[in-house]
């Protein structure tokens, strides 16, 4: 496979644009074919997740999306769900098509009313602007952003010439469970229904499911996959899985790296478990620890909060056999082998602060019991995230 400029709009079928007004935002993605969805897990659960949910049920097909930024339209009660279905309509009525082949989305602050006036005198605009270029793909990834402080976008193309491409955002309220923030991902291969959602739940499985920036699952995640099937091209299973692993993961990276007030990406891999679960379990404890990532700001490789996270993960663990190592991808510094601390001299200590001085750090995990894996990705813990959301809605 190979990377291709575009974002969404580089794969057949997808026309986009969005447009962004202060803290408010407004984005339209036309691409009409078969569809699947994941949507969060979280109990209280936004008005356009529910509706949109019913809608893929019913058609496994879309043929187009409205979303916007700036209110959830969660925790909104009965007008919520009617300010969805309103979304849905204007937007049926502007394409000629019916509102149940619309997908809805909505991401910001909880437990406000939605202003609908808002979106129907500024939808003309957007619609009138679709594009099918790379310009259309950035104007709606650009147009979902809160807290975010880069677009989020990727495309491929596949040996067998079928691209996939995506656009998602994120980076507060971030351990997606089951979902991801907002990711809207589009394929012009043809894939039926059914397939899509086993190849959507793999991917998800394996990047957005591994993403904590601060272990807060939203009340509005969710990610789409729609197939236009312009390529004509009915692609192979592993082919197309290994494609969209690539994307998604590489998108849970760009929402980790830009976790609100992050300074430092963490990638946290562990081998060794006895079960993929246990893996998981214990990549995304130190990820998720607020002791671990406040470590990783400091710049101190108090690797202890490392073993105390894998400890109390869930995972079956012998503290016996652990090893830990941390990494920067060039060097590589061992601290724990099968239990036994290790000492450093003088260059390992010079390395083991350039690791920690990095962009990014690698904490590599060994539990020593059996052959299953994982990687969490995640981001340190600063003083800015904490002046973010101390004044978020003020």
């Amino acid at each position: 496979m190979k990377t291709i400029d575009g974002g969404i709009c580089a794969v057949k079928g997808v026309k986009a644009w969005g447009i962004k007004s202060g803290k408010m935002g407004l984005g339209v993605i036309v691409a009409e074919g078969n569809a699947a969805g994941m949507f969060t897990r979280n109990k209280v659960i936004a008005a356009p997740l529910v509706v949109t949910r019913e809608h893929l049920q019913k058609h496994g097909k879309l043929s187009a999306l409205i979303v916007n930024s700036g209110n959830a339209n969660a925790f909104t009660g009965e007008q919520g769900l009617a300010d969805a279905r309103e979304m849905a309509r204007m937007l049926a009525d502007a394409l000629s098509i019916g509102p149940e082949h619309v997908a809805v989305a909505s991401t910001g602050v909880i437990g406000r009313p939605l202003d609908t006036k808002w979106i129907a005198s500024n939808l003309p605009v957007v619609v009138a602007s679709l594009k099918a270029d790379h310009e259309g793909s950035r104007a709606a990834a650009r147009s979902i952003m809160t807290t975010d402080t880069t677009m989020k976008e990727i495309a491929i193309e596949l040996d067998s010439g079928i691209r996939i491409g995506a656009i998602a955002k994120g980076a507060g309220m971030i351990e997606p469970n089951m979902g991801t923030m907002l990711c809207f991902a589009y394929t012009d291969a043809k894939v039926p229904s059914a397939l899509l959602h086993e190849c959507l739940t793999r991917a998800v499985d394996k990047s957005f499911n591994m993403v904590v920036v601060d272990g807060d699952t939203s009340t509005n995640d969710m990610v789409l996959l729609t197939a236009t099937g312009k390529s004509g091209i009915q692609p192979v299973t592993a082919e197309f899985q290994q494609g969209l692993d690539h994307v998604l993961i590489e998108l849970g990276k760009m929402i980790a790296a830009d976790g609100e007030g992050a300074t430092r990406l963490i990638e946290a891999n562990v081998t060794g478990a006895l079960s993929d679960e246990d893996a998981r379990l214990a990549a995304k404890a130190i990820v998720r620890s607020p002791l671990v990532k406040s470590a990783v700001f400091g710049k101190d490789p108090n690797w202890g909060r490392v073993t105390a996270a894998v400890g109390y993960s869930g995972a079956e663990v012998d503290q016996h056999k652990l090893s830990l190592a941390f990494s920067d991808g060039r060097n590589t510094i061992e601290l724990v082998s099968r239990g036994e601390v290790l000492g450093a001299n003088d260059n390992a200590l010079s390395l083991l602060g350039k690791i920690m001085g990095g962009s990014k750090v690698d904490i590599v995990v060994d539990l020593g019991l059996g052959k299953s894996s994982a990687t969490a990705w995640g981001c340190d813990l600063t003083y800015d995230y904490v002046r973010i959301n101390a004044d978020y809605t003020t």
